[in-house]
C-alpha cells in the first residue's frame, strides 16, 4: 500500500515505514503529525485517486528529527567590474518517519456499488451532460427520443452531437 501526499507543497510517493526528508514542519521531536492531503491511494492495486484530495484519507508520521539540507552557494559576478558575491544557504528540514496510511471507511469499491444501486432503483436519475463526443453519440443512439430531454427539443425527430449542444447553447 503506498500513497501520494503533498507536504508542504510538494508531492511525496510514501507508504508504511518509509523514512523522508521534508520542509520544516515543527520544533519537537518525536511528535505525531497527521498529513490530510492525500491525493492518491494505491491499496493492492485498488487505486483511489481524489478530486484533488481523497476525502477521509490521512497519513501519520513522527517527527524524528531537525535537520539543515545541503549548502547552496549563490555565487554572482560581474566581469570587468570588480563585483563578486558568494553567499550560502541550508535549508531547514524535518525527518519524519511514516506510520500508517488510513483509508476512511468508504472506499471506492464500496462508493461505486452504492452508486449501481441507486441507479437500478431510481428511473428518474437524470443523465450527465459532461460527456465527450462518442459518448454522447452512443447515448443518443441508444436511448428513446422522449428520453432525450437534455439534448434535443421536442420538435426534432433525428439528432446529432452539434444539434444538440447548439439547442442548449439557445437555452
Amino acid at each position: 500500500m503506498y500513497a501520494v501526499v503533498e507536504i508542504g507543497g510538494h508531492q511525496y510517493r510514501v507508504s508504511e515505514g518509509d523514512v523522508l526528508f521534508v520542509d520544516k514542519q515543527s520544533d519537537e521531536t518525536d511528535q505525531e503529525l497527521t498529513f490530510d492531503r492525500v491525493l492518491m491511494i494505491n491499496n493492492d492495486g485498488e487505486v483511489t485517486v481524489g478530486k484533488p484530495a481523497v476525502e477521509g484519507a490521512t497519513v501519520e508520521a513522527t517527527l524524528l528529527d531537525n535537520v539543515k539540507s545541503d549548502k547552496v552557494i549563490v555565487f554572482k559576478k560581474k566581469r570587468r567590474k570588480g563585483y563578486r558575491v558568494k553567499r550560502g544557504h541550508r535549508q531547514p528540514m524535518s525527518q519524519i518517519e511514516i506510520n500508517a496510511i488510513s483509508i476512511s471507511g468508504n472506499t471506492a469499491k464500496k462508493t461505486e456499488k452504492k452508486s449501481a444501486d441507486q441507479s437500478d432503483s431510481d428511473d428518474s436519475v437524470q443523465t450527465s451532460t459532461d460527456m465527450n463526443a462518442k459518448e454522447a453519440i452512443s447515448h443518443i443512439k441508444n436511448t428513446p427520443l422522449d428520453e432525450l430531454k437534455g439534448f434535443v427539443t421536442d420538435d426534432e425527430d433525428r439528432v446529432t452531437v452539434l444539434d444538440a449542444w447548439n439547442s442548449k447553447q439557445e437555452e
